[in-house]
């Protein structure tokens, strides 16, 4: 697989509204009866983009013949700010099944999660059950099931308290107070996280970049709201639901804000789930290992296909 840019297929713009009535940003691509639809859900403050490279690998790899779903989540992106209060993981959960139920009403699904993505898909089994009965196949990525209120950046412990909870309240407060031209114009705050934090070695300008725009993008609401929700999220006793379906965990061993033994946690609780471990990476998996994430995708794909129509499309 070469890196590629932003696939050439924009896929359709779609719009679906949330139970609260936020509008968001859906792309949808493959044929409506595809015999099965992969569904991915991104990063905090990110955008579907997060996912560039892996649905261009999908298309490549299986065409139109695979349905291909993302989207902005509440809060990001193109789709509507969220209330401070609205910015929870149950509320995504929600908004995902939303997704599903509009523009894959039935069918096999493979769920992939990045980060906020994967915590979405932990609180699934409690907001849509019936949503977990389709589920054929899972994919972790750098993400957690509980226990970020311990995370400690890479800091010393006593310092990573304040730096944990002093973060996302100045990137709140910057949101606030400057435009996003004026913060483009100066991003230094945001280049300082995305290289301090996010990314391990060896990463690419063009996608720190992105993520850096993203991260610019991303409202006061979303940042603050979100992290408060992020550190008392604990679902790790739900994953049991998961149990049997073909599941991969992937992480980073420089992952600083969902570090490895959080995903080790979260295979020890799905049976039958396999952990792998990119050495040298971040937190920016699907970015910084575009391969492997897309690898780990077509392995799952590729059995499903193979479950639900006896051929490897």
């Amino acid at each position: 697989m070469s890196i590629e840019p932003l696939t050439r297929d924009a896929g359709h713009a779609r719009e679906v509204r949330t139970d609260d009535g936020l509008r968001l940003h859906v792309t949808v691509r493959g044929r409506e009866d595809a015999p099965l639809t992969v569904v991915l859900a991104h990063c905090w403050a990110a955008d579907e983009q997060d996912w560039h490279y892996q649905v261009h690998d999908l298309l490549v790899a299986y065409g139109h013949d695979v349905r291909i779903i993302t989207w902005d989540q509440r809060g990001h992106g193109r789709s509507d700010t969220a209330r401070s209060a609205a910015c929870t993981i149950p509320h995504l959960a929600r908004d995902l099944g939303h997704v599903v139920d509009a523009f894959a009403p039935s069918g096999p699904l493979v769920v992939a999660g990045h980060s906020i993505g994967g915590m979405t898909m932990c609180a699934l089994p409690a907001e849509r059950p019936d949503l977990v009965e389709r589920v054929v196949g899972l994919l972790f990525v750098s993400t957690s099931s509980g226990g970020l209120d311990t995370v400690t950046l890479g800091l010393p412990r006593v310092t990573a308290p304040v730096v944990r909870h002093q973060l996302p309240r100045v990137l709140a407060t910057r949101a606030r107070r400057l435009s996003r031209s004026e913060r483009r114009n100066s991003p230094l705050l945001e280049r300082w996280v995305v290289d301090t934090f996010l990314f391990g070695q060896p990463r690419r300008p063009r996608d720190t970049g992105l993520v850096v725009d993203q991260l610019i993008n991303c409202g006061p609401a979303t940042m603050w709201g979100f992290f408060h929700d992020f550190m008392t999220h604990e679902r790790t006793d739900l994953l049991a639901a998961y149990d049997d379906v073909p599941t991969v965990v992937l992480v980073g061993t420089r992952d600083l804000l969902t570090p490895p033994h959080h995903a080790r946690r979260i295979a020890a609780h799905v049976r039958g789930a396999e952990v792998r471990v990119e050495h040298g990476a971040g937190h920016m998996l699907t970015l910084e290992r575009p391969r492997e994430v897309s690898a780990a995708l077509h392995d799952l794909v590729d059995r499903a296909l193979t479950d639900c129509t006896g051929d490897i499309a």
